[in-house]
């Protein structure tokens, strides 16, 4: 565990001790519980982001055959190409 440091607005930190005093538990703990629900929750809407992103550019003729598609990059001379534009 790492120790941080937060300034928070008096209005704030009087909710955090009143609603920690009712828990039963620390205002440190009420913030991890936040910091974990807000940033290392939602796995269904991390995974429907990512299924959504899934195969967003399958339609595109290039990749019908995507080893053919890589050999082309490979031996081509698209970053000269790039360069150029």
């Amino acid at each position: 565990m790492h120790r941080t440091q937060l300034y928070l607005d008096d209005d704030l930190w009087a909710a955090l001790q009143a609603r920690a005093q009712q828990d039963g538990t620390s205002v440190s703990e009420l913030v991890r519980r936040a910091a974990r629900d807000r940033y290392m929750s939602r796995p269904d809407e991390r995974r429907a982001a990512v299924e959504a992103f899934i195969g967003i550019r399958a339609d595109r003729p290039e990749f019908e055959d995507v080893d053919a598609y890589i050999r082309d990059l490979r031996r081509g001379n698209r970053r000269r190409e790039m360069l150029a534009e």
